[in-house]
């Protein structure tokens, strides 16, 4: 499938698969090794994700992982404004992404640090803090959609769904809101890891070519995920074998972008890959 998407003002081919690097500048993420706080680590890890191939960078200031404490919209902003005045220092031209669900901060991210892509975990407001929906304002539009429909950024709407038909349903309905409201950009997320069993996890990526019917470029995020560590009785650490033998699974299944940790061997995968594959139709 042939995708792109305007970061910025410039089209962004999707043609071939891009790897999006994780940079969390959080102290409690589930991967120790994606905290980063001080300028020094902040600086180093953006840096890196771009030397090694990255062509995006993921910022989060609000950690995701089961039984994470909750962060107040004030404390998420200045740990963002923070990461993203030394990410624009160190790589002025990089396409950022920001990982929040929260209106406001996504437009503070857009509007003074020129963020092009809004990363939104919670399936537009769905599941909210630690698994706790959001109030929604009136109206029939989720507010998090008005909201990116007002910036004309990129959004990546992550389902919380345990499986495809279930997903294809919420995602059909909800990509016509957001058409509805005139957002053109749409990444699809299946949503590894959330509120999916281990067994669910896998039937998805087994089943997650039918996700293109949408016609929608899809990311996947699994980098060291515990779908992996749990099968193989490892931890975030030892998981980066079986990181990259998803990668190599889901980019036959039609994903366009990985959202990782590890961008080099993100990188390496996608060029083995579409070597084998490239003349295959």
């Amino acid at each position: 499938m042939q995708y792109s998407i305007n970061v910025g003002g410039r089209l962004m081919s999707l043609d071939e698969p891009q790897v999006m690097g994780i940079l969390n500048v959080t102290p409690d993420s589930f991967y120790a090794g994606s905290r980063k706080q001080t300028e020094k680590e902040i600086a180093e890890r953006c840096n890196q994700i771009i030397s090694d191939g990255g062509t995006m960078i993921d910022i989060g200031a609000f950690s995701t992982r089961p039984g994470a404490p909750e962060v107040s919209e004030a404390e998420e902003m200045a740990r963002l404004r923070h990461g993203l005045e030394i990410v624009r220092r160190q790589q002025p031209n990089a396409v950022l992404s920001v990982d929040t669900f929260r209106p406001d901060v996504a437009r503070m991210a857009v509007e003074e640090y020129g963020v092009a892509i809004i990363n939104d975990v919670s399936e537009g407001g769905l599941t909210g803090v630690v698994n706790t929906p959001l109030e929604q304002e009136e109206g029939p539009y989720p507010a998090i959609f008005r909201m990116v429909a007002r910036l004309g950024v990129p959004y990546i709407l992550m389902s919380v769904k345990p499986t495809v038909e279930d997903m294809l349903m919420a995602f059909s309905r909800e990509v016509q809101q957001l058409r509805d409201l005139g957002v053109k950009d749409i990444i699809l997320d299946p949503g590894f890891g959330f509120g999916k069993t281990l067994e669910q996890n896998y039937q998805l990526l087994s089943n997650m070519e039918k996700l293109e019917v949408l016609d929608l470029p899809l990311l996947v995020g699994v980098s060291r995920k515990s779908m992996i560590f749990k099968l193989l009785g490892t931890d975030p650490t030892g998981s980066l074998n079986g990181t990259t033998v998803l990668h190599t699974i889901a980019l036959q299944k039609g994903a366009s972008i990985l959202r990782v940790h590890d961008v080099k061997e993100a990188v390496e995968t996608i060029k083995i890959t579409t070597a084998c594959f490239s003349n295959l139709a």
